[in-house]
């Protein structure tokens, strides 16, 4: 069977209260004992110093029959065993035990060696030293008192009696009294203490037991049950104990557990079910990022083969031109020669706009950086082209931030990825619309958003616009324009994100650097 804890504490309690309690009724009874023992042999030596006095004038009269009844009419009393009277040479001439008279007693006798003990016998001696205990029978314990009987004046004086002057000690009276009321006094008074002990013990186990179950079981149970409930997964409940003492401050401790577990098991959750769409929006940014890379890659090596095919095709186009248009001056050609030189003329300048567009792709120009506003270099852009009769049905606003600091750029090429954007959008709106231009600061960057409300980009050609010679406009375009324009971005430490929906419109994001030392901290 298993102790719950508050038995244990109370048993083990209530030993030592046990074995300290013993102790102290040992030592107790042991002190009383010694007490009722002196006051027995005090009582012993003052009835033997009674009855000497009382039959002081029988001795001087020689009256031994009168000290005889005396002696044994005192002997008659409860407790007292015998009385005799012994001769400084041993002998015992009365006793109220009639078988020791006329016994001889040794001097090392129990009546005579606290006197005789040593080389010299002692002439006088305390009450203690003459006293003795000891058993009669097998189970009865007697107190012994020897009292010497001097030599006074009397004594020798006296015409009948025949002691000489110089006997100090004419004998010795020695009372046998019964320590059976001491032994009485004793068990009464054992008794008393274990009743005592015994109800002490009841009402401090008791107390104890009480105690302990509201101070240590009640909290105990607490944290036993809190600990269950753990186990069970069920965390919104805390321990309801307060307390100055370790108890409490253990409560605290698990309370504060509880509740960290309680949070580590919410976060774990909430990336439980987070976890499909991080999974998705990591797998996203590496695919965008993987397709960069690529496009960066494609990019570097078409523009290696364009600067090379622009160069061998750029002499003879230019040889081309410039005999077409000497030709086409001579007045003397028929007209449909005249037409035909026109057309070649027209196509050469065509195929020479398509060279410098890949002249432009390939060229790694160096930005020349300088701190410049982006509000001002996109107002700059608007004043150039929005007065072009393919922006008059379009309605174009502006919403600047006006604590953007001033970044590290060239204005020109920027104002060329301007451009490039804008122009764009107006193509995505033949028959008008509107465009949104937004400028703000995120962290470390700035970011200028541009948003049409024109025919939009499919999702298959979405990853194709920043690709040399890839455009949706027929012959209208060299589709060279994004891929210049997201080379001038990338050499300024920036990006360009896209964002389109079929019918909807196409929102184009440019992300530029600011300065290091120079973070701006806006809202996101």
């Amino acid at each position: 069977m298993r102790l719950k804890l508050i038995s244990k504490l109370t048993i083990s309690a209530s030993a030592v209260l046990i074995i300290f309690m013993a102790i102290f009724a040992y030592v107790n009874l042991a002190t009383m004992r010694k007490l009722l023992l002196e006051e027995a042999i005090l009582d012993a030596d003052k009835l033997s110093e009674t009855i000497i006095k009382t039959t002081h004038y029988q001795m001087l009269e020689d009256d031994r029959e009168r000290v005889y009844q005396m002696i044994s009419e005192v002997g008659t009393q409860a407790d007292i065993e015998r009385i005799r009277l012994i001769t400084k040479e041993g002998i015992t001439i009365f006793s109220t035990d009639k078988n020791e008279i006329g016994a001889f007693l040794d001097k090392k006798a129990a009546a005579c060696n606290m006197c005789h003990a040593g080389e010299k016998p002692l002439l006088h001696a305390s009450s203690m030293n003459r006293s003795r205990v000891f058993r009669v029978g097998e189970n009865k314990e007697v107190l012994g008192m020897a009292k010497a009987i001097y030599t006074e004046k009397k004594c020798y004086t006296a015409p009948c009696h025949f002691h000489p002057k110089d006997a100090r000690i004419l004998g010795v009276l020695d009372v046998i009294v019964s320590l059976d009321g001491m032994h009485r006094q004793l068990a009464s008074y054992r008794n008393k203490i274990i009743v005592a002990a015994i109800i002490l013990l009841g009402i401090t186990s008791l107390c104890l037991s009480l105690s302990l179950r509201q101070l240590v079981s009640k909290p105990v149970k607490q944290l036993l049950r809190q600990t269950e409930k753990l186990s069970r997964g069920e965390m919104d409940d805390s321990i309801n104990f307060s307390s100055a003492d370790e108890l409490g401050e253990l409560a605290n401790s698990f309370n504060i557990m509880t509740q960290k577990l309680k949070n580590a098991r919410n976060e774990l959750e909430e990336w439980a079910r987070t976890l499909e769409v991080r999974v998705e929006e990591r797998g996203r940014k590496l695919k965008q990022i993987q397709s960069q890379l690529v496009r960066s890659e494609k990019l570097a090596s078409l523009g290696k083969l364009a600067a090379g095919v622009a160069h061998e095709i750029n002499n003879p186009l230019t040889g081309i031109l410039m005999f077409a248009s000497l030709t086409r001056k001579n007045e003397n050609l028929e007209p449909s020669v005249k037409n035909d030189l026109d057309m070649i003329i027209t196509e050469t300048q065509r195929c020479a706009q398509i060279v410098k567009g890949l002249l432009d792709f390939s060229r790694e120009s160096v930005p020349q950086k300088k701190p410049s506003s982006i509000n001002a270099i996109m107002d700059a852009t608007l004043a150039l082209i929005e007065n072009q009769s393919r922006f008059q049905n379009i309605a174009i606003t502006r919403e600047y931030s006006q604590e953007i600091p001033h970044v590290l750029v060239d204005p020109n090429q920027i104002e060329q990825v301007f451009v490039n954007m804008l122009l764009n959008a107006s193509d995505a709106m033949p028959s008008g619309g509107k465009i949104l231009i937004k400028t703000d600061t995120r962290e470390n960057h700035v970011r200028v958003t541009i948003t049409d409300t024109g025919t939009g980009i499919s999702e298959e050609n979405l990853e194709k616009i920043f690709d040399p010679f890839f455009t949706t406009k027929d012959a209208r375009g060299t589709g060279l324009g994004l891929s210049v324009s997201y080379g001038i971005i990338e050499s300024h430490g920036g990006k360009i994100e896209v964002e389109s929906a079929v019918g909807i419109g196409t929102t184009v994001t440019i992300i530029l650097p600011l300065p290091e030392g120079n973070t701006y901290a806006g809202n996101p």
